[in-house]
């Protein structure tokens, strides 16, 4: 079962007989909604599964008997993809869209585009879309115009 950020029900937290996700936890969780989830699932049958960006030992907590379990709490932090991992997402998401891209576009793509997979789906939805706009092959050259589009953009939503 989920919690819910925003709402946590720990009522039914409590009645679920295995274990719990709670997501970005430290976008701002309540102290003792965690200090309850952590020490439910200590109890026999049950777990805890937090995802963060941050790890808990460095989330403010006013309770010090949180703290100290957020200071104890197992970390498995997950890196970036690498690229063998991200040019095996891209071609997957390339054969989903039924794209054939040219041999010299994957490691163009892998030295230039951010390290993460939602990233590798939007180039790709990007290329997908300027291939039926220019009705042309999925080549380094448009790869290039949707990355420099998408640099220009960042510059402009920084100012």
């Amino acid at each position: 079962m989920t919690v819910d950020l925003a709402a946590p029900d720990l009522d039914r937290a409590a009645a679920h007989p295995g274990p719990v996700l709670l997501e970005d936890a430290d976008q701002g969780f309540p102290d003792e909604a965690l200090f309850h989830l952590i020490n439910l699932a200590a109890r026999p049958e049950r777990g805890l599964l937090v995802t963060a960006r941050t790890v808990p030992a460095s989330w403010p907590s006013a309770l010090p008997d949180l703290r100290s379990r957020l200071n104890g709490m197992p970390v498995a932090e997950i890196a970036e993809p690498d690229d063998e991992v991200l040019r095996g997402v891209l071609e997957i998401f390339f054969r989903e869209r039924s794209i054939r891209p040219s041999d010299d576009l994957y490691p163009y793509l892998l030295r230039r585009m951010s390290r993460s997979i939602p990233e590798a789906r939007e180039i790709v939805r990007r290329l997908d879309e300027g291939v039926d706009q220019e009705t042309r092959p999925v080549s380094r050259a448009l790869a290039r115009q949707i990355l420099e589009d998408q640099n220009q953009f960042l510059d402009h939503s920084e100012e």
